[in-house]
């Protein structure tokens, strides 16, 4: 416990605590969410290039103009949304920076912000040390959408904000665009600001649809839109994200970020922009690639005996272990990588509730297929099921 004049020591992350098992035991890596292949060569040459002809030292804090303008280029393509290139988009050293430059921009103390749970796990940390509260409200299994009338009831004379992520990470949901205009309308009718997590926004499956939240009648004055490249591009390393929105909200984001990294890698700026002009036959042939690995990791979890929740977007799928006998899935992945030699991540972490035992795991699938079908090997002999 922390005294007077002490520091509260912060938490080391399960993404940390399971990569050091996995070191440890040599496991397949399915817990975490990062690719093992690098991004495409074009976009890796492109941000060599920019080393090599000197572009080395900061850039302008909100982002060099190239990636500003293709960002904003993005938006209108997919989205027609457009925002300015000059004072409506920001560059961020990820989206997590994204998100707690928007939360401590946006948030005062006191302030409630409602989100959906699970929810990644820097949203309550960020949240907090704007000095707000999150308000969760439940996506419950098995069917993992939203209870509209209970995040209704949610709203108080408090909240501020929704940090609303769709694609779902770590349920794989995907709002459709009738949830997301009653969330929109409720949004206008209590004058609510929403933060938008999109970092799966090129990752849905089976037609399901991304549909921006800023791109809904009343909601492009008070959204403020993140994005990544990481995801998109299997560039996670390099930490490129972003922010868009309308030039009074992005300000507010762009002062608290001057003072978080100030600025993120010049190259890897000048890279991203090469990767936003790739044509859209790229991007169909990301979403066949990671729909052919979601079938093979759906299919062999349920296999194997999983109960699974085949997910509608991101490139993560949550299980149920209870038909191994297990109903805490903390103690199921600590024993996970010894046992099988692979990691898994216990969804309870997604929880504002964290240290209560909950029998959901996710894993990934945005790994090489061979890597896949060895991770299905080892759960297979390792649990029983051989």
């Amino acid at each position: 416990m922390s005294g007077p004049g002490q520091a509260r020591r912060p938490q080391t992350t399960i993404f940390t605590q399971m990569s050091a098992l996995a070191q440890r035991h040599g496991a397949v890596n399915l817990g975490q969410g990062f690719p093992d292949e690098s991004g495409p060569a074009h976009i890796v040459e492109a941000a060599a290039r920019a080393m090599g002809e000197g572009r080395n030292q900061y850039p302008p804090m909100p982002g060099i103009p190239e990636l500003r303008q293709a960002i904003a280029d993005h938006q209108r393509h997919w989205y027609d949304l457009a925002p300015d290139p000059g004072d409506g988009v920001v560059v961020t050293t990820g989206a997590t920076e994204a998100i707690a430059a928007a939360m401590l921009a946006l948030v005062e103390p006191g302030d409630e912000v409602i989100a959906f749970e699970p929810f990644y796990d820097s949203y309550k940390a960020c949240v907090e040390m704007a000095g707000g509260v999150l308000v969760p409200v439940r996506l419950e299994a098995p069917d993992l959408r939203p209870d509209l009338d209970r995040f209704r009831e949610a709203v108080t004379a408090k909240t501020r904000v929704i940090l609303l992520n769709s694609p779902h990470n770590p349920t794989g949901t995907v709002l459709t665009r009738a949830e997301l205009e009653a969330i929109a309308a409720l949004a206008v009718e209590r004058d609510l600001i929403a933060v938008t997590d999109e970092v799966y926004e090129h990752l849905v499956f089976d037609g399901s649809e991304h549909v921006p939240l800023a791109s809904l009648p009343g909601m492009w004055d008070r959204t403020v839109t993140i994005g990544s490249a990481g995801k998109t591009f299997s560039l996670t390393g390099w930490k490129i994200g972003w922010a868009s929105g309308p030039a009074h909200l992005i300000d507010r984001v762009k002062g608290v970020k001057q003072y978080l990294s100030f600025a993120s890698g010049t190259p890897f700026q000048y890279g991203i922009t090469t990767a936003l002009a790739s044509g859209d036959e790229y991007y169909r042939d990301l979403l066949a690639g990671y729909a052919e690995r979601r079938d093979l990791m759906v299919e062999g979890l349920r296999d194997i005996g999983f109960a699974v929740y085949e997910p509608e977007g991101t490139y993560f799928v949550t299980t149920g272990i209870e038909p191994f006998g297990y109903a805490d899935g903390m103690a199921f992945c600590l024993e996970l990588p010894e046992r099988c030699g692979v990691v898994a991540i216990p969804n309870q972490v997604f929880y504002a509730d964290g240290a209560v035992a909950r029998p959901e795991v996710r894993f990934t699938f945005c790994k090489p297929v061979p890597v896949i079908e060895e991770g299905l090997k080892r759960l297979r002999e390792g649990l029983g099921r051989s």
